[in-house]
């Protein structure tokens, strides 16, 4: 869906200005639903939320397809959005509903294993059809009737809530709904804070600075093309070793490993002078390899140290912090690497993956494993 907007965005003939705010409305309409996702999956239940968000997109899909007016499109790119988020946040938590202390972690390296093979075979369709085909969106359209009726008809038992669905208000406190919002995670689990905004940072700028940082460092487009698949080929080929790790181990101290080697990755890339290119992209697919695997770890971890009535609402703050530094840092990199060098964007990347060393050894210090989970809430405890 978003290459295809972005192709049909390319015309030259369409405003800048134009582009730019249809560009925004997805990222806007993805903060919104992280937000809700929580109401609708408490009040909803996962199945029936999972439902209706899968039939706003394809109706957002099928609008493409009957205008190009901008401001209609500026409410589907919004719908997008929402509707990606949400999905995220109910897949989420649904992992984690099945998930137990010995499996977590796999099944979390496969959740992200499948997303990456998605984003390739997605590429794949779209040069398949054609840049210019007008089937792209009904293309689209169909990818997400199929996983609609595979979800619906196909799939195993849905998940259920561990607490009533509907929302009981008493004294001012919604009980089963109650927000597990990002400083109540800080509080429980800083490491996994850290990953998850480190994560949106990194894999947000890879993909959308790399072609910057290799015009500037004068490769070619087809490098930078390579550097950039190399990066992805590393996170999908190491998912599966890192979750099954993950489940065998402290999390706490894998992701201080991980850290820890991410920032060396980085500092070697950004070390002044010329890499063969051979070996640039060997440093690709090895920072790929614990760049990507970061994410999954960083929330298994978080997910181990909640009760199950709270994941539905950790997962849309997690998910909300992913999607802040998916927004807020491309920006910052641009300007450092203005006003320095292109290696800027690796000192920025290394400078998170440092910060998720710090944050797992500070967990690490703070908390032995196996520490009993907290669950307060506003106005006693569960």
């Amino acid at each position: 869906m978003t290459t295809t907007v972005s192709l049909h965005l390319s015309d030259p003939a369409i405003d800048t200005n134009i582009v730019q705010l249809l560009l925004t409305a997805f990222p806007i309409g993805f903060l919104a639903g992280c937000l809700s996702a929580r109401f609708m999956v408490v009040r909803l239940g996962h199945e029936r939320a999972f439902l209706a968000v899968a039939l706003l997109a394809a109706f957002g899909a099928c609008g493409y397809m009957l205008t190009e007016a901008a401001s209609v499109w500026f409410c589907l790119r919004l719908m997008n959005g929402f509707s990606i988020a949400t999905l995220f946040v109910v897949s989420e938590s649904w992992i984690n509903l099945y998930a137990d202390e010995k499996n977590r972690g796999a099944y979390f390296s496969l959740y992200m294993l499948m997303t990456s093979l998605a984003t390739l075979f997605a590429q794949l369709l779209v040069e398949t059809a054609g840049a210019g085909s007008p089937h792209l969106f009904q293309i689209v359209l169909g990818v997400i009737l199929l996983g609609l009726i595979y979800a619906r008809f196909v799939g195993g038992p849905w998940p259920t809530l561990r607490l009533p669905l509907a929302v009981t208000v008493d004294a001012g406190n919604a009980h089963s709904g109650h927000r597990y919002g990002i400083w109540r995670l800080v509080a429980l689990a800083p490491v996994a804070v850290v990953c998850v905004f480190q994560a949106g940072m990194t894999n947000m700028n890879v993909y959308t600075m790399t072609p910057i940082y290799a015009e500037r460092v004068h490769l070619d487009a087809a490098v930078a093309v390579t550097l950039v698949t190399a990066f992805s080929l590393g996170g999908m080929l190491a998912q599966a070793p890192v979750g099954w790790l993950s489940d065998r181990m402290d999390r706490r101290v894998l992701l201080l490993v991980q850290g820890l080697a991410g920032a060396g990755l980085c500092a070697a890339i950004a070390w002044p002078g010329t890499y063969p290119q051979l070996l640039l992209y060997g440093l690709f697919f090895a920072y790929g390899a614990i760049a990507l695997t970061i994410y999954p770890v960083g929330i298994a971890y978080a997910n181990s140290q909640l009760d199950s009535h709270h994941m539905v609402s950790a997962s849309g703050s997690l998910l909300l912090l992913y999607s802040i530094g998916n927004i807020m840092t491309p920006g910052l990199a641009a300007q450092l690497m203005e006003l320095f060098a292109p290696q800027a964007l690796f000192l920025l990347l290394g400078s998170g993956a440092f910060l998720v060393a710090a944050a797992a050894c500070f967990n690490l210090l703070r908390r032995p494993i196996g520490t009993t989970k907290p669950c307060l809430v506003s106005g006693g405890s569960e």
